[in-house]
């Protein structure tokens, strides 16, 4: 009995209230610092550099930005009242999440980073795609959508349903998997920097002589740039993974991508894009 008070003691409405303000600044500050940062230096300092690969040739517009802020603004809200939940079910030893970084080895700090990575994509990749559900997606992503074309500070914003899917993972992931508080600040760091990076506009991954990615097996810019501009093709969030093994990848993908980059795709590889484009037209209409 003494223990339950010694928990119970600390959530009390003051301690949310003042946890949830120190959360909620945090949240603010991560998501500013990302946004504000990618858009500061991709969008406007290395525009004149980065100008063959922006990827449209119009801009978002100062009231789609503006928008886009304040909806991110609420997202940080809810993200901030499920990390209050987050605490309070730690502290109550139902969630696997502990400070020493050491804890469990350096090898499974690192490890622990990685199994998170994969399973959010996972996870991204199927909630993203039942969003789109026609039942769900007015109430869930239309927001998100309202965005045609991108910008740095698109990456938060959701409507508050959907920004609560987004918010759940990390609390799940520790109903089963110990992770870290460190780690966890890691993967957060990792998970906004590669969403606003994704949303920036521009080209920023690198090409190959034939006019492919580098890294063909992560997303690029033109890779989630293509999902705001034709809702229903490219769902992932960090891999390409689940997108060709579930086909829906966009067919133009690889051509659009080097057009980003202006790099005209060699004979082989546009071969067997067309070939894949065929494959899928021919899926359509079975």
């Amino acid at each position: 009995m003494d223990h339950v008070h010694a928990l119970a003691a600390p959530f009390s409405l003051d301690w949310f209230g003042r946890w949830f303000v120190h959360i909620f600044q945090f949240e603010v500050s991560r998501y500013a610092v990302a946004a504000f940062g990618v858009f500061a230096l991709v969008n406007v300092l290395l525009a004149g550099v980065l100008a063959e690969r922006k990827i449209r040739t119009d801009s978002p517009t100062r009231d789609q930005i503006l928008r886009e802020i304040a909806a991110s603004v609420r997202t940080c809200a809810v993200f901030a009242a499920i990390a209050l939940l987050t605490i309070a079910g730690t502290e109550a030893g139902v969630l696997k999440s502990y400070d020493d970084p050491a804890a469990r080895g350096w090898p499974w700090f690192w490890g622990s980073i990685v199994v998170l990575i994969v399973l959010h994509d996972a996870f991204f990749y199927w909630t993203h795609r039942l969003m789109h559900h026609p039942r769900l997606f007015r109430r869930f992503h239309r927001l998100h959508h309202k965005s045609f074309n991108p910008s740095p500070f698109t990456a938060y914003s959701f409507n508050a349903p959907e920004a609560a899917v987004h918010g759940v993972f990390v609390t799940l992931s520790l109903l089963f998997i110990p992770v870290s508080q460190p780690a966890i600040f890691i993967f957060l760091a990792h998970m906004i920097l590669r969403n606003v990076i994704g949303h920036s506009g521009y080209e920023l991954f690198p090409a190959r002589r034939d006019g492919r990615p580098v890294f063909d097996w992560m997303t690029s810019v033109t890779h989630h740039d293509l999902h705001h501009a034709q809702a229903g093709w490219n769902y992932g969030l960090y891999f390409t993974w689940w997108d060709r093994l579930m086909k829906t990848e966009h067919p133009l993908y690889h051509e659009k991508f080097a057009q980003a980059v202006r790099r005209p795709l060699d004979g082989s590889a546009g071969r067997a894009i067309g070939l894949r484009r065929e494959l899928s037209q021919a899926a359509a209409k079975g």
